[in-house]
């Protein structure tokens, strides 16, 4: 047997991967009871979270009986069409046939769009296609749907209008039942049709939908059936401690859980050694590879972040100031793309900390590239981080750095927290780490920085016009957070953003005050 191994790119293959079973993933009961009663509905998940797996493997289980004949099609090849409906139906209508073709043995569709598909109205060929292949199937259909939400525009619409068209003619002359699946569910689709001025919803376009089903993450007990497949696998065992933190780092993200499995047990040259057991610290490590490698998975992430929808919700959540009225819809649009879940209070959070690294990081790189040659001076002879040095190079960086480096931010509320975060960024370099605390409503940022023995705790806050001075609330704030984090000193920075302030480089000052806890703190008003 072929040694398996975690998998991070596409469908699993449990002769080749470690893996949960796809199908006990979701309520198969509820699936195989809305298929009995022919319903078209969504399957929707973010990416890389075992969607296209889990189709394939209901493919397969349906395919086992004699009651229906089941087909999983990917549309993606269609996204290149865009607007030219022509050029779309026909790629989502070939797809379909080279699917039949694989999966049944079947080559009725792709007969038909050889002989007859060229022949049809654009508008009616998947229709006409459905209907010619359910009228010739011995059993009903059950066709799979994946990647429908990469359509773009009039595609998409034709898609659905179709599919709505032919669905009062199932099961006998149209699909049984339909699935579509896809990052995010049919009300978030916002259709811009050339040929109509309004966007146009999903829900809309498809009101024959029954229900939207959400692929779920993987929780603790999943997370350690899956690592402990590679102990059966190779004797090599993951401490209780690693065990832990794969889940804390992860929150059960099914692509990061086999990332970071993946990065230490066959990527790292200690972890690559079966005899030592995976412990924490290389998972830690193996975390931070993935981020600087700027992986595909957390890459994409970082894409999303240029949306509008995005950034109205994310921006504030970084600021620590509240959302505001935003819609529902644009709160479950960032729920159903993974970047954010809702706790168990149901307030809004990053959905896991391996995330909440990456969002300030991507969006702190414009800040880091712009960022000049900057000479070391806060480590002493033996490479020791000195905080003292390290504040008086911030600030002498700060002065003549700060005011441009703020145009090269993506997020303006939040430009001075990206800029120092870059600052930091540097700082930390090979031998350290910055670690990151914000949340919707907590009035400031957190920042940890780690650098061989030394811990420094920082606070960020922003002065705005009409608010007080902030820095009574931030030393109580600050005491917290250095309370968690053991120490007796700490540096809280304000920034200040009020209209009327003079130029940057002459307000910088630096004060030492004690906090109502009694820890020296320096205070950077910036």
């Amino acid at each position: 047997m072929t040694a398996r191994f975690f998998n991070t790119e596409g469908p699993v293959r449990p002769e080749e991967h470690y893996c949960l079973p796809p199908l006990a993933r979701w309520d198969l009961q509820e699936v195989l009871g809305l298929i009995e009663r022919k319903k078209y509905f969504l399957l929707h998940a973010p990416r890389q979270t075992g969607k296209t797996s889990c189709l394939l493997a209901l493919m397969a289980h349906l395919n086992q009986g004699d009651r229906y004949r089941a087909v999983y099609a990917n549309l993606e090849i269609a996204q290149t069409a865009r607007e030219d409906v022509a050029r779309g139906m026909a790629a989502i209508c070939d797809a379909i046939g080279r699917a039949a073709t694989l999966y049944l043995k079947d080559p009725t569709p792709g007969d038909w769009c050889r002989d007859r598909g060229a022949a049809m109205p654009t508008d009616a060929r998947l229709v006409n296609l459905l209907e010619y292949w359910s009228r010739h199937s011995p059993r009903p259909l059950v066709l799979l749907l994946d990647e429908v939400d990469a359509l773009v525009g009039d595609t998409l619409i034709s898609l659905l209008r179709q599919l709505r068209a032919g669905f009062t003619q199932r099961p006998n002359a149209f699909p049984s039942t339909m699935v579509l699946c896809g990052v995010r569910d049919l009300r978030d689709y916002r259709i811009h049709a050339s040929r109509e001025r309004e966007i146009i919803t999903g829900g809309s376009a498809f009101n024959i939908k029954a229900k939207s089903l959400r692929l779920g993450d993987f929780d603790a007990a999943d997370v350690t059936e899956l690592l402990d497949q590679h102990t059966a696998d190779t004797g090599q065992a993951f401490t209780g401690e690693a065990l832990r933190r794969v889940w804390a780092l992860t929150q059960g993200q099914p692509w990061l859980v086999n990332a970071l499995a993946y990065e230490a047990c066959f990527e790292m040259p200690e972890g690559r050694d079966r005899a030592r057991p995976i412990d924490a610290e290389l998972i830690d490590r193996a975390k931070e590879n993935l981020i600087l490698r700027r992986v595909t998975h957390l890459d994409q992430l970082a894409d999303k972040l240029r949306e509008p929808r995005v950034r109205r919700i994310i921006e504030p959540m970084l600021a620590g100031t509240t959302l505001g009225r935003l819609s529902e819809d644009d709160r479950d649009y960032l729920v159903n793309l993974g970047l954010l879940r809702r706790a168990n209070g149901g307030g809004l959070v990053i959905a896991n900390p391996i995330y909440r690294e990456v969002l300030p990081r991507a969006l702190a790189s414009g800040p880091q590239d712009t960022l000049p040659q900057i000479s070391p001076s806060w480590l002493d002879s033996d490479g020791n981080l000195v905080p003292k040095r390290l504040l008086d190079a911030f600030i002498a960086f700060w002065r003549r750095h700060g005011e441009p480096l703020l145009d090269s931010a993506p997020y303006h509320e939040i430009a001075p927290h990206l800029v120092l975060m870059a600052f930091l960024q540097r700082v930390a370099n090979a031998e350290g780490t910055l670690e990151r605390e914000y949340a919707i409503g907590r009035g400031r940022m957190d920042l940890c920085l780690r650098y061989r023995d030394l811990t420094l705790g920082l606070e960020l806050k922003v002065w705005r016009d009409l608010a007080p001075d902030p820095v009574a609330e931030g030393m109580r704030q600050l005491d917290g957070y250095l309370t968690g984090l053991g120490l007796a000193a700490g540096w809280l920075v304000i920034f200040d953003r009020r209209s009327g302030q003079p130029p940057l480089a002459e307000r910088v000052a630096v004060e030492d005050r004690k906090s109502p806890q009694g820890r020296q703190i320096k205070v950077v008003r910036a």
